[in-house]
C-alpha cells in the first residue's frame, strides 16, 4: 500500500508541474497578453535633444544645473538638476541664463551631457 501512495504521490507532482507550464500554443498565440512591450525589449530609446535653461555653470568640477524639459528617452519630468559634462570644454560655450537643446545618457551613477547646442 506504501508503494501505491508514493507512486501516486510522485505522479501528482509531476502532473503540477507539467499543469503550470503553458503550452506551445499558449505561449506563441498569446501575443501582447503577458502585459510586457515585446517591441522595447532589450531596446532603449535613442538619446534626443531636450529643452532647457542653464541656471548654474561649475568649470571646476565639469558640472551645470539646467531647468530642462521632458527628457523622454530616460522617462524623466521636467524638472532642474546637476548633470556632469563629458566635456569640460562645453561649458566655456554656454552661459547662465541661455536656452538651449543638450543630450544627456546615463553612465553608471551619473548623467553625463554629450552635446549642447543653443536653442532653436
Amino acid at each position: 500500500m506504501k508503494k501505491f501512495a508514493k507512486i501516486t504521490i510522485q505522479a501528482l507532482a509531476a502532473a503540477a508541474v507539467v499543469l503550470s507550464f503553458p503550452t506551445m500554443a499558449e505561449t506563441t498565440m498569446d501575443h501582447g497578453k503577458t502585459g510586457m512591450d515585446h517591441g522595447k525589449m532589450g531596446m532603449a530609446a535613442a538619446p534626443a535633444m531636450t529643452d532647457g535653461e542653464i541656471r548654474k555653470i561649475d568649470k571646476e568640477t565639469g558640472k551645470i544645473t539646467i531647468k530642462h524639459g521632458e527628457i523622454k528617452h530616460m522617462d524623466m519630468p521636467p524638472m532642474s538638476m546637476v548633470f556632469h559634462v563629458k566635456d569640460k570644454a562645453m561649458l566655456d560655450k554656454v552661459q547662465v541664463g541661455q536656452k538651449i537643446q543638450f543630450i544627456v545618457i546615463q553612465e553608471p551613477g551619473k548623467m553625463v551631457i554629450t552635446d549642447i547646442q543653443p536653442a532653436k
